[in-house]
């Protein structure tokens, strides 16, 4: 059945994108130009190649999926690199429509001794800061024909690393010959805390959250407390990887042990069978009061649907997708591309998975795209995002009368 949301709809539509990692959406021929320069050794300089061998619709496991990253990272090691990068991540997303953007990212992977922490943030953000004065200054934008671009940034704190991942890594991992190990994670999560607030409050950058990414087995969200803590006393909004590849009780660390004012992917909240404390007597119950808890404080779920089906193999379709129940229990949810390299997506191309595989209405559908702007650690005061946010639903309400057929009663 056709759907009755076509794709020049939503490609025209104000959207957001609330989780796409910098290092994990390059423009492939980007990575090949700079890899070239800098001497960056790949298994192929075609696109082509790089498709075949790296860069894939499909992946056979997560570590096939995160092969990836160690050639994008190679490549991102100046102030030079990455302000292209960050510029040419605004300019893509504005293509397709996006207006707001929040681009998240390691500091610590980029950084060396000529290149640090609060430099690599200011590159990203020199580099989006173009692309939007370009796009502001467009005619369209104060005769309503457009709305203006703004962004965000999210620096992420990593769950666990090794020495070979940094020279910033290779430098605290000496520390884990006298400290335990989650006094080293936790040390270093403090530090990324500290520089984004310094960033945020200090130099006025659009530094709007704190994230913790990484692998959640064995690694615990409330090693990285102390930091979140900061975050939160600094009045820093927060978001965390949980529950994309552990079950609801890494989502209720993450609510409750790290503050979340969202969640990254959320896959498995309602996984009854991945809950392992023996505490928790009714893992039915437990995920009700979860579930109704998200709903009702409105966190919102930042789910990338084209991530999920390439590296979860229980998840073979939108239909096998969370998301539904996500909607049935009445849950804030953004759609988000995660990566728009290593997924070969668009945050336009998840919403035309979405609409060809799961019935929507338009209602759900409009409720989708509002909830990403509403979502939003939006930079300004909240005057000026709920301005801002207007703006987006009354260009969408003005498309949806152009290019849609009257609703049926």
């Amino acid at each position: 059945m056709k759907s009755v949301i076509p794709p020049e709809f939503i490609r025209r539509i104000p959207k957001t994108d609330l989780h796409v990692h910098l290092d994990g959406s390059l423009r492939l021929s980007t990575l090949i130009e700079l890899a070239q320069a800098d001497n960056v050794e790949l298994p192929s300089y075609d696109e082509e190649g790089l498709k075949r061998l790296v860069f894939k619709d499909h992946y056979a496991s997560l570590p096939e999926y995160l092969k990836g990253f160690a050639y994008t990272v190679s490549v991102m090691q100046n102030p030079e690199n990455i302000e292209r990068i960050a510029y040419e991540l605004a300019q893509d997303n504005l293509d397709e429509g996006v207006r707001y953007l929040e681009v998240r990212f390691a500091p610590q992977l980029h950084n060396h001794s000529n290149f640090p922490i609060a430099d690599v943030v200011r590159a990203v953000a020199a580099g989006m800061d173009r692309a939007k004065q370009e796009h502001n200054q467009r005619p369209g934008i104060p005769s309503g024909d457009d709305i203006p671009f703004e962004y965000g940034i999210i620096c992420c704190a990593l769950r666990s690393f090794n020495e070979h991942m940094s020279s910033y890594y290779s430098g605290i991992i000496n520390l884990m010959s006298y400290a335990p190990r989650k006094e080293v994670f936790s040390a270093a999560s403090l530090e990324i805390a500290r520089a984004a607030v310094v960033l945020a409050q200090e130099e006025g950058l659009p530094v709007v959250g704190f994230d913790l990414a990484g692998e959640e087995a064995g690694y615990p969200a409330d090693d990285h407390k102390d930091a979140f803590m900061y975050a939160h006393k600094h009045f820093l909004r927060k978001t965390v990887h949980a529950g994309e590849a552990y079950g609801p009780e890494s989502i209720f660390q993450a609510i409750t042990d790290c503050h979340a004012n969202r969640i990254g992917h959320g896959t498995f909240l309602f996984a009854e069978d991945m809950i392992k404390n023996p505490v928790i007597k009714d893992p039915g119950k437990y995920i009700h009061y979860l579930a109704e808890y998200i709903a009702s404080q409105r966190i919102n779920i930042e789910v990338n649907l084209t991530s999920n089906l390439q590296t979860t193999p229980s998840i073979k379709s939108v239909a096998d997708h969370p998301i539904k129940q996500m909607l049935a229990h009445n849950l804030s949810v953004s759609i988000c591309t995660d990566n728009r390299l290593v997924s070969n997506t668009s945050v336009s191309k998840e919403f035309e998975l979405l609409v060809d595989q799961l019935p929507l209405t338009r209602q759900q559908f409009r409720n989708l795209v509002t909830a990403g702007f509403k979502g939003s650690f939006y930079p300004g005061s909240y005057t000026e995002k709920r301005r801002f946010v207007r703006q987006a639903l009354d260009r969408y309400d003005k498309l949806e009368r152009e290019c849609l057929e009257p609703a049926q009663p």
